[in-house]
């Protein structure tokens, strides 16, 4: 290839598609603040238990989840996520995902404060991947997942989609 251009590549490299797999809240304990450490200020939400729902896919979150932050010198959040999800008809699958939030300073102050705000007004995304021994969910183990986040007072609300 001579030149890289996103014309010259096949079809499956000129986007990316999704399909939709399912919404996620998630009930967190109020955030645990370590302070400042050498990567930035830590703080832990305690996932305490959810829901998710979607078409091919439902259940509930199981507690004993967590969301280790790092909130920068940018104001920007990261997050590394780990969680039990149990389908309805009782598959155990571990959700991982690394996720990152940030806005305008106002937005951001009002989240702190619990307010809500239109996802739309500042950035919060996740990728996620999966690991269940359930053979009829074996698919779970071979996909990756994105999603948008909704921070609000309760807890956070996903909707996640499967990359194609």
């Amino acid at each position: 290839m001579s030149t890289l251009s996103l014309d010259a590549l096949p079809d499956v490299q000129k986007g990316i598609h999704t399909r939709p797999l399912f919404v996620m809240h998630l009930d967190v304990e109020p955030i645990v603040r370590f302070g400042p450490t050498p990567d930035g200020d830590r703080r832990v939400g305690v996932i305490t238990g959810g829901r998710f729902e979607g078409d091919r896919l439902s259940g509930e979150v199981l507690g004993g989840g967590a969301d280790w932050q790092i909130v920068r010198p940018d104001g920007a959040t990261t997050l590394d996520v780990r969680l039990m999800l149990r389908t309805s008809e009782g598959v155990l699958i571990g959700m991982f995902y690394r996720g990152l939030r940030h806005g305008e300073p106002a937005v951001l102050a009002k989240l702190a404060k619990g307010e809500h705000v239109d996802p739309a007004e500042y950035y919060f995304r996740i990728n996620a991947i999966f690991e269940t021994a359930s053979p009829d969910h074996a698919w779970l183990n071979h996909m990756l997942a994105v999603g948008v986040g909704d921070r609000r007072a309760d807890g956070p609300v996903y909707s996640l989609f499967e990359m194609l």
